[in-house]
C-alpha cells in the first residue's frame, strides 16, 4: 500500500509541477507582450525627440541664414562648447556668454559680411544632433572666408546644452591673424 501511495503521490506532484510549468509558459507571452510594448513606447519617444530635436536645430540654422535670428539662440545659458584643434579660440567654454564673448564676438569683428551657414545635412539619434554645413562670409580686407563645419550638439528640453565642433581650425587661424582687431589681448 505504502508503494502505492508513494507512486500516486508522485504522480500528483508531477501533475501539479506540469500545470505550473503550464501556467509559466502561459504567462511568459504576456510578460514578454507587456515589456516589448513598454520598449515600443519608449522607441516612439525617443524617435519624437529625435525628431522635434532635428527640427529646432534646422529652424536656428534657417533662421541664421536668413538673418532673422541668431543659431546661438539655441543655447542653453551653462553650453559647454568646445572647439577641437589647435586654432586661437580651440578649448571648452563652460557657459553661452563666454563662448559668445570669447569666440564668436572676436570672429564677427573680422569679418565685414557675416556668415552665412549653408546646411549639407542635420542627422539625429536619441538627444544627439549632428549637422553638417558650410559657412561663407566676407574679411574686413575684402577676402572671402569659407569654411565647412560639423557640429555635434546633445540637446536638452528642447536647448542646446553641449557641443563638440569640427572645422578647418586653418583657414580660422588665417583669418585671425590677416585681421587684427583693437581691443583686449583674446582677440
Amino acid at each position: 500500500m505504502k508503494k502505492q501511495t508513494a507512486a500516486a503521490h508522485r504522480k500528483l506532484l508531477i501533475g501539479f509541477g506540469l500545470i505550473g510549468f503550464g501556467f509559466i509558459i502561459a504567462a511568459a507571452p504576456v510578460v514578454s507582450a507587456a515589456a516589448n510594448q513598454k520598449q515600443a513606447d519608449n522607441f516612439m519617444i525617443v524617435q519624437s525627440n529625435q525628431s522635434q530635436n532635428k527640427e529646432i536645430v534646422r529652424e536656428g540654422f534657417a533662421k541664421w541664414a536668413n538673418g532673422t535670428g541668431s543659431f546661438f539662440d539655441l543655447l542653453a545659458d551653462d553650453v559647454e562648447w568646445t572647439i577641437t584643434g589647435r586654432s586661437p579660440i580651440s578649448k571648452t567654454y563652460t557657459s553661452r556668454k563666454q563662448f559668445l564673448e570669447e569666440a564668436i564676438a572676436p570672429i564677427n569683428e573680422r569679418l565685414s559680411v557675416r556668415i552665412v551657414p549653408s546646411v549639407r545635412s542635420i542627422y539625429a539619434e536619441g538627444d544627439t544632433v549632428i549637422a553638417l554645413w558650410d559657412g561663407t562670409a566676407k574679411a574686413k580686407d575684402g577676402k572671402p572666408y569659407t569654411n565647412t563645419y560639423s557640429w555635434y550638439m546633445t540637446m536638452k528640453n528642447g536647448r542646446i546644452v553641449k557641443v563638440v565642433a569640427f572645422f578647418d581650425t586653418i583657414e580660422l587661424t588665417d583669418l585671425w591673424k590677416r585681421i587684427p582687431v583693437s581691443g583686449n589681448k583674446n582677440k
